[in-house]
């Protein structure tokens, strides 16, 4: 397994994307929780592009559970059917909201535990929920971020659990809040799966990966 990083090195990376980007956002466009849970949600196994492109139209008729509701599955179903797995994600997003309609007076949970009861809410939806909308520093493992963390000795693990613990371990305490975004938006679009940007790189004299492109 890659080594990991010692905490001079962490914090001088992090101190490298904190002044290249101190308040680094979220791609899915929303405007409350419920609607950043609902984008979320849909975003697996999809663009952050293609999501907002479909919620835009969404989220202006049904930004709560009981406008949700009202708008029905079929009606769901419609806005978001160019996002992979619409069909299944239409059902989750409506028992979901039926749940926090009936259950939490159509307020969003801002515990991990109440976030991972609902249908189609995994630890990573909920962590992105936890740290975008209520700050809290939750780290949401994606691919991003486990191909950087491991590539580049930030956060080593043998899965996502592993990761996100390392990454609460070892990132220095003032930089946790946004630590998932500098790692999403830098494994997005810098150090990318096939053929990472090295020579692009604010951290590429930092980073321990032996096959740095020239």
């Amino acid at each position: 397994m890659t080594r990991q990083l010692d905490y001079h090195t962490l914090r001088a990376i992090f101190t490298r994307f904190h002044e290249a980007e101190p308040e680094p956002k979220g791609e899915l466009e929303h405007v409350n929780a419920f609607t950043l849970l609902v984008a979320v949600a849909l975003s697996a196994q999809a663009t952050d592009a293609g999501v907002n492109k479909a919620t835009r139209k969404l989220f202006a008729v049904a930004d709560t559970p009981e406008k949700m509701l009202a708008l029905g599955e079929e009606g769901l179903t419609e806005h978001i059917k160019t996002i992979g797995l619409f069909r299944q994600k239409a059902k989750n997003v409506m028992k979901l909201s039926r749940i926090l309609a009936e259950e939490y007076g159509g307020v969003v949970p801002n515990s991990r535990a109440a976030l991972q009861s609902l249908p189609g809410v995994g630890r990573k939806t909920a962590n992105v929920v936890l740290n975008m909308w209520w700050h809290y520093p939750a780290q949401a493992v994606d691919t991003h971020i486990f191909r950087l963390g491991n590539r580049s000795g930030i956060a080593p693990g043998k899965d996502v659990v592993a990761v996100e613990r390392a990454i609460e371990d070892n990132i220095p305490a003032d930089f946790q809040q946004h630590a998932h975004h500098w790692m999403i938006l830098h494994g997005r679009y810098t150090c990318v799966a096939r053929k990472p940007k090295c020579p692009a790189c604010l951290i590429r004299d930092l980073c321990i990966y032996e096959d740095k492109t020239p």
